[in-house]
């Protein structure tokens, strides 16, 4: 993939069917001088390494949820689940390479501690339709944050990696909307119902996992200076808020996001081409 080039908003429509394994990172080839003192990268390979090995919590909360549909069980567990650890499993490699100073077992741990209190069957929402559609959400968020660091990324593997990943999760992606339609022809939510779903998911994401991964990088301070922490955390979403708005494809999540909504095509066309307002809710959530 060129540097300068972002993943093309026509990635949603073509499907990913490669498949890749761990040992198909080439980490010797690292070129660690590119990255290691770019702040901006640390911190988001970090937190993603460790939401990405978390949600295999998530991964088994809902499979439980959905155990009595062995379609969805068997594809969250043979599919789903095994990729999403390999994600995590494969930016803590890179990680280690790049930043091997860094404890990142114990900062994991202590994250998980904290993100596994709010991780429970009993905090997805009331109905699978509207789970499915909530997946939706944070699907559209990983894929357009993987599309930006390809794009941003100057170090060749880490561009290679997060592409790769990009592709995985628009692939999840389809799956999670195509079980949605199927519950929701018998469900038949109501589009308000499914709207308040999505935007309640898109604001978690200012508080969920990523704020208790952020903790685990807070620079060794102390973890009761509350008010220091969140200062901090809000400079570094703002930051990372830039960096989505710079690097991240502009249609696609628009796209992904509205899909759940089954909405009139004029009026998606309208929305995707002004770049409102879900645009902006969306890298409002961001930073």
């Amino acid at each position: 993939m060129p540097e300068s080039a972002h993943i093309p908003d026509a990635a949603l429509t073509a499907a990913p069917l490669t498949r890749w394994q761990l040992a198909d990172i080439d980490f010797d080839a690292i070129d660690r001088p590119q990255v290691v003192d770019d702040a901006l990268a640390f911190r988001i390979v970090f937190l993603a390494s460790f939401i990405e090995t978390g949600s295999d919590l998530y991964a088994k909360n809902l499979i439980e949820y959905f155990a009595g549909d062995a379609e969805v069980s068997r594809w969250l567990r043979h599919s789903w689940q095994p990729e999403e650890v390999q994600h995590g499993n494969a930016l803590r490699e890179y990680a280690s390479r790049v930043w091997p100073e860094i404890d990142w077992q114990r900062r994991y741990d202590d994250f998980f501690a904290d993100y596994s209190r709010t991780c429970t069957v009993g905090g997805l929402e009331p109905s699978h339709a509207l789970e499915l559609a909530a997946r939706c959400v944070v699907e559209t968020g990983t894929s357009t944050f993987y599309s930006a660091l390809a794009h941003y990324a100057r170090e060749p593997v880490l561009k290679d990696l997060a592409a790769r990943i990009f592709a995985d999760e628009v692939r999840h992606y389809k799956h999670f909307y195509f079980y949605f339609r199927r519950y929701n022809r018998r469900e038949r939510q109501p589009r308000r119902r499914i709207a308040r779903t999505l935007l309640r998911r898109l604001a978690e994401t200012r508080t969920g996992d990523g704020y208790y991964a952020y903790r685990q990088l807070w620079d060794g301070r102390s973890a009761s200076d509350a008010t220091a922490f969140e200062a901090d955390y809000r400079a570094f979403t703002r930051s990372f808020g830039t960096f989505m708005r710079h690097h991240a494809p502009r249609e696609m999540p628009i796209r992904m996001f509205l899909k759940p909504l089954q909405l009139p095509a004029s009026l998606v066309a309208w929305l995707t081409r002004h770049n409102a307002p879900v645009y902006a809710l969306w890298m409002g959530s961001a930073g």
